[in-house]
């Protein structure tokens, strides 16, 4: 596996360049073929923060995005904690490909006739809303039961995608209750 490691503001020692290689390997026993792993050391800037050195680690492989963060005292807990949370994760994505092959077993996201009819009423003020970072990704078909578990694997709480049953835009949410929610496109 290829392993990317950047700091900004934080020493990149060998001991620390060490550990990570070691503990990701350890992580992607769980499931052979990540291809790439891209790790992001900073430090938090308000001094009130305990917790001030972060980690971040994102996986690539078998067409999936894996990523965790996780912040410590120090880099080196930082480095345990997120390992903790691939690990977690890493198992569910194996899980759920393993569960792929057998047949199918109703998901989180039943169908795109479960539509969403919750009203946004809230209003935004131009003034002071601004765009202040903007992401470009490649969007490939999917399941909505695939969109939500890269949701998942991504820790995001929505995640856009072009859903292979309609040939459209759509998005999974987490809802506040913790089921997950479907907005599909409309072709009018």
């Amino acid at each position: 596996m290829d392993i990317a490691i950047r700091a900004k503001n934080v020493e990149l020692n060998e001991s620390l360049r060490a550990s990570v290689e070691e503990k990701l390997a350890r992580v992607t026993r769980h499931l052979d073929g990540m291809e790439r792993a891209e790790v992001h050391f900073f430090e938090e800037k308000n001094p009130r923060i305990a917790e001030r050195e972060v980690c971040e680690v994102t996986l690539h492989g078998h067409g999936h995005i894996v990523r965790a963060k996780a912040s410590a005292p120090d880099a080196f807990a930082a480095v345990e904690r997120v390992v903790e949370k691939l690990e977690h994760r890493m198992a569910k994505l194996k899980g759920r490909m393993v569960n792929r092959s057998h047949s199918r077993r109703n998901g989180s996201v039943h169908s795109a006739t479960d539509r969403i009819s919750d009203d946004d009423d809230t209003e935004t003020d131009e003034d002071q809303s601004k765009i202040v970072k903007t992401k470009q990704f490649a969007i490939k078909p999917m399941t909505p039961e695939e969109a939500a578990l890269q949701m998942d694997l991504l820790g995001h709480d929505f995640f856009f995608f072009t859903n292979a049953e309609t040939s459209r835009a759509a998005v999974v949410y987490r809802r506040n209750d913790g089921h997950v929610g479907l907005i599909d496109a409309d072709a009018g």
